[in-house]
């Protein structure tokens, strides 16, 4: 089963509260109270966030987040009344994305969830792009054509990744100067080599696109499904 968030903390009305407050919101949520339990649940089921605390009756939290960063990159945050610069730093080092502080206000915790969510799966979603004809593989920087595997160079992935991320909206120039290059001052002469040199390598006519659109003067759009 899939669930929004996973609740793992051995105070047990506190995360059976939490729990039910998410769901009244409709953020499908379980609670857990041991890790035992929590490697259990991910044996058959599925998360997109773990709020996590420290203290735990089998374990640490800090072991259990460590370990679950060797296969998941989903979001952690830990929920704790330790509340030491240590502790914050320790959580933060070894994968975790934010720290509470026990007691908390479960709206205000609801929202600092909700925003997470929607940022780990707005992330989820530009993971891939497919149309059947063009593939574009942003975790593993693989780029294939017609089922076949084509070459680009970093700086050309890089910019072919942003454009289709951004697709069907007007890229200037100076965006993607800033974002891919990280540099405004790159000169329109490099951007256009890179251009070509993709287009060439993705569009079945290069010099009638249909993929990457020339906006005049502006900038261009990637144009996908």
């Amino acid at each position: 089963m899939k669930y929004d968030c996973l609740i793992i903390d051995d105070e047990k009305e506190l995360a059976d509260s939490t729990c039910e407050y998410f769901n009244l919101f409709n953020v499908p949520t379980k609670a857990l109270y041991d890790i035992k339990s929590a490697k259990d649940f991910f044996k058959t089921n599925e998360c997109s966030l773990v709020l996590l605390d420290i203290n735990l009756t089998d374990g640490s939290g800090f072991e259990f987040c460590k370990n679950l960063r060797e296969d998941t990159n989903i979001p952690v945050l830990f929920v704790s009344a330790r509340n030491t610069d240590d502790d914050k730093i320790i959580a933060l080092n070894i994968g975790g994305d934010d720290f509470i502080e026990k007691p908390y206000s479960l709206g205000v915790l609801l929202a600092k969830v909700k925003v997470v969510l929607k940022r780990y799966k707005g992330a989820q979603e530009n993971d891939h792009y497919n149309d059947g004809y063009l593939k574009i593989d942003n975790k593993a920087n693989v780029v294939t054509v017609e089922n076949k595997e084509i070459k680009l160079t970093s700086i050309e992935f890089k910019l072919l990744s942003y454009l289709s991320i951004n697709k069907n909206r007007l890229i200037t120039k100076q965006e993607l100067f800033e974002n891919v290059w990280n540099d405004k001052y790159t000169q329109d002469g490099t951007l256009n080599v890179h251009i070509r040199k993709i287009r060439e390598q993705i569009e079945k006519n290069p010099n009638d696109p249909k993929y990457i659109i020339t906006i005049w003067k502006e900038g261009y759009k990637f144009m996908g499904k």
